[in-house]
C-alpha cells in the first residue's frame, strides 16, 4: 500500500508541474481536483457516511485537521512551490517529511521512536542525496532556495501534522468513507484559497488537457494514494510509513528514464541501494520500542 501509495505521489509532482506550464493555476487546480474527487465517491460512499454520522461529529474536530493539513494546504503547498521551483526542488524537500513525522510523533507523543527509524531515517536521506546530487558535492552546496522552496517547506510541515495525527484515530470509518470525509471538509479549505485566485484574474480553461489531468490527479494521488497512506498508516503507524516517503524522488527518477529517454547512472543505482537499506532499517522492530 506504501508502495502504491508514493508512486502515485510521485506522478502528481510531476503533473504538477505539467498544470504549471499549461498555465493552470495552482489553487483553483487544487479546488477541481478535490471537487471532482467529491462527486467520484459520494455514490460509493453517501451511505456509509450517513451510518458513521455519529462516530463522524463526535471526532469532527481531528477530521477537520487532518482535513485541513492534507487537502486543504499540503497541495496547495505543494502545487504552489513547483509554479517557482523545479521538481527536483520538491522532491530535495520531500525527504524532510519522514523526519518531520518522527519528530511530531516524538514532541505530541505519538509514537515511541527507536535507534533503527533515526538510521533509517539518516541512510535513506543520504540515498535520495545521491540521486539529486549525482554524487557531486558541489551541487548540493550551490543550490539555491528560492520561493517554491520556502513554499515546500510549508507542505512538509502540512504532510508531518496529517501523517502524525492520523495515527490518533482511534475510532472505526471504512477508509474510502474516510477520504471522503476528509475531502468534503478539506473543500472548506480550498473554496477561500479559489475565491482569492479568480478574484486575482487567474481562471482555467477546460480543454483536454484539463480534463486527463484532473482525471489522473482525482483517481490516482487523490482517492488512490490517500487510502493506501491512510490503511498502510494504520497499520504499521506513521514512523515506519513516514520512511517509504523516501520513494517518491526515486520514483520520479524511474519515470523520468521511462518517459523522457534519461538514462540511469551510477549514482541512481547507488542512491536506490541506500534507500532499500534505509527502508529495511526503518522497519525492524525492537521489543518494547
Amino acid at each position: 500500500m506504501l508502495v502504491c501509495a508514493t508512486l502515485f505521489w510521485a506522478g502528481n509532482f510531476i503533473i504538477g508541474k505539467v498544470a504549471f506550464l499549461e498555465n493552470i493555476p495552482p489553487l483553483s487546480l487544487v479546488f477541481f481536483r478535490w471537487s471532482l474527487v467529491w462527486l467520484i465517491l459520494l455514490p460509493f460512499t453517501y451511505k456509509e457516511v450517513l451510518k458513521f454520522k455519529e462516530v463522524i461529529l463526535k471526532n469532527l474536530p481531528l477530521l477537520f485537521f487532518l482535513a485541513l493539513t492534507s487537502v486543504g494546504l499540503f497541495n496547495s503547498f505543494t502545487y504552489l512551490s513547483l509554479a517557482h521551483t523545479q521538481v527536483i526542488n520538491a522532491s530535495l524537500f520531500n525527504t524532510a517529511i519522514p523526519a518531520m513525522i518522527i519528530l511530531l510523533c516524538f514532541l505530541f507523543k505519538i509514537e515511541q521512536t527507536n535507534k533503527f527509524q533515526i538510521f533509517g531515517l539518516i541512510v535513506s536521506s543520504i540515498g535520495i542525496l545521491a540521486i539529486i546530487t549525482e554524487l557531486n558535492l558541489n551541487i548540493f552546496l550551490t543550490l539555491n532556495f528560492n520561493k517554491g522552496d520556502v513554499i515546500m517547506i510549508g507542505a512538509v510541515v502540512t504532510w508531518g501534522f496529517y501523517s502524525s495525527f492520523l495515527k490518533k484515530k482511534k475510532f472505526h470509518i471504512p477508509l474510502l468513507t474516510l477520504v471522503h470525509v476528509l475531502c468534503t471538509l478539506g473543500l472548506f479549505c480550498v473554496l477561500p484559497q479559489f475565491l482569492y485566485e479568480v478574484s486575482q484574474g487567474q481562471t482555467i480553461k477546460f480543454d483536454l488537457n484539463m480534463f486527463y489531468i484532473l482525471i489522473f490527479l482525482a483517481l490516482f494521488p487523490s482517492i488512490g494514494s490517500y487510502y493506501c497512506w491512510a490503511g498502510a498508516v494504520s497499520i504499521i503507524g506513521a514512523n515506519r510509513a513516514g520512511i517509504f516517503l523516501s520513494l517518491i524522488p526515486l520514483f520520479s527518477t524511474i519515470m523520468a528514464i521511462l518517459f523522457f529517454n534519461e538514462k540511469f547512472q551510477f549514482f541512481h543505482f547507488i542512491g536506490s541501494i541506500l534507500i532499500i537499506i534505509g527502508l529495511l532499517l526503518s522497519n525492524k522492530k525492537i521489543k518494547n520500542a
